[in-house]
């Protein structure tokens, strides 16, 4: 187990934040908030992807109007995810203009940069904490290094300037975005917001950058740190950056909530950001979600794509069943499938997983034995080899992962002899 670092818990209506709990998936919406039928759905197809806490932005006065029908049509719908409101430069306005939106939220996120300038930042700043108190809501501080404090960072540059060895301008930086996510929680503490209601987050959009400044914070506070790479990027690049950014701070035990701030193609998905995010944390040991598929990634011996298809079919099959399997079977998020394309590696991965099969390539037989807890079962043959592996895996599941079920021996599965 990696151990991790001891944040304060928060609570976040029927989810809990740092101290003990799971680190959580976090996503947002993309959809304007005004439109509720469109917030709504996208809100719950993140949920239902896995996101555990959804963010919608605040913005404008039908935006705050329209987060009470959200959070109407998710109860319709028996989507429960807790709802965080994302406010910029009028989030003082709207939460006390709009109560119902105050108190249909579950949690108010506040940017220090953008609360307002000169004597109004702090009014303003101060008129948000009051409405986080009264509605009893737990607050994220989230600095961004594109919308950072201006003030303080010209101040900051000016005392680097008049030092016998002046540091680096990005090493300034990197400690404004630091100083203002603390300072910034001291003044909603002195206000009166308790501490355990206080998460931080620092965002930059390099790696480097955001592994020095976690560091840092985690090291100066015990606020629970929300994770993300700021503007990542599309596709792959995004993808590995924020993996190659909350890997190192996951390691280090730093991170009790992670969002994969991916940008989607054109026309994409939403939801590729939460499964990514699930991804980072299952490889990385640190929770299950969903049944993993291993499947070697091809060479000259495995000519045919058969062992490729059966993959992603397995794959999708178990991600798109896992809805209805999370509370039917428990555990079953811990399985591993193993779909291989030759017999180099294909009975060793096979027998490693609790299921596996070994495809034949190029110039073997024309059969896969399929291995079962380690063990040779069945071996398959003929049109039909995708289908009956996926009714072992279905079987597999029923025998192993039903509540109150002995964990049934791998002779329990059908032996189909082939010749």
């Amino acid at each position: 187990m990696i151990p991790r670092r001891i944040s304060r818990p928060v609570r976040v209506a029927d989810k809990t934040i740092g101290g003990a709990a799971p680190i959580l998936v976090q996503s947002m919406t993309n959809t304007d908030t005004e439109d509720a039928a469109a917030t709504a759905g996208q809100v719950a197809a993140l949920a239902r992807a896995g996101s555990e806490i959804v963010r919608i932005t605040v913005n404008t006065l039908e935006a705050a109007r329209q987060v009470p029908a959200i959070r109407e049509r998710l109860e319709a719908m028996n989507v429960k995810v807790p709802l965080v409101g994302d406010f910029h430069f009028n989030g003082h306005k709207l939460l006390a203009q709009v109560p119902e939106c105050a108190a249909a939220l579950d949690k108010y996120r506040i940017n220090p940069g953008n609360v307002g300038h000169g004597s109004k930042r702090d009014e303003q700043f101060s008129t948000m904490i009051e409405k986080a108190i009264e509605y009893a809501k737990p607050v994220r501080i989230g600095v961004n290094w594109g919308s950072l404090d201006p003030e303080l960072l010209a101040r900051m540059m000016d005392e680097n300037a008049r030092l016998a060895q002046p540091r680096e301008a990005d090493e300034v930086m990197r400690e404004a975005l630091v100083r203002s996510a603390l300072e910034s929680a001291a003044k909603a503490e002195e206000i009166g917001l308790p501490g355990d209601r206080i998460v931080l987050s620092c965002k930059v959009s390099a790696v480097q950058d955001l592994i020095r400044v976690y560091r840092t914070l985690a090291a100066r506070c015990d606020y629970a740190l929300h994770l993300g790479l700021t503007e990542a990027g599309m596709g792959s690049k995004g993808i590995v950056a924020s993996t190659a950014a909350m890997g190192v701070l996951l390691q280090e035990g730093i991170g009790d909530t992670i969002r994969v701030s991916l940008t989607p193609e054109p026309g994409g998905d939403r939801t590729r950001e939460v499964i990514v995010a699930q991804e980072i944390l299952q490889t990385m040991g640190l929770r299950s979600f969903t049944p993993m598929v291993s499947a070697c990634p091809g060479c000259g011996r495995t000519t045919s794509t058969f062992f490729q298809e059966l993959a992603d079919k397995i794959q999708s099959y178990l991600r798109a069943q896992m809805p209805a399997w999370r509370a039917r079977y428990p555990g079953v998020e811990e399985m591993h499938v193993a779909v291989m394309g030759c017999v180099v590696n294909g009975p060793g991965e096979s027998k490693l997983a609790n299921i596996g099969i070994s495809l034949p390539g190029s110039g073997e037989k024309p059969v896969a034995p399929v291995y079962v807890d380690g063990q040779k079962t069945v071996t398959l043959k003929g049109a039909r080899i995708a289908e009956e592996f996926q009714a072992i895996v279905e079987e597999y599941v029923r025998t192993h992962y039903a509540p109150g079920a002995a964990r049934a021996a791998a002779a329990t599965i059908p032996i189909r002899a082939v010749s």
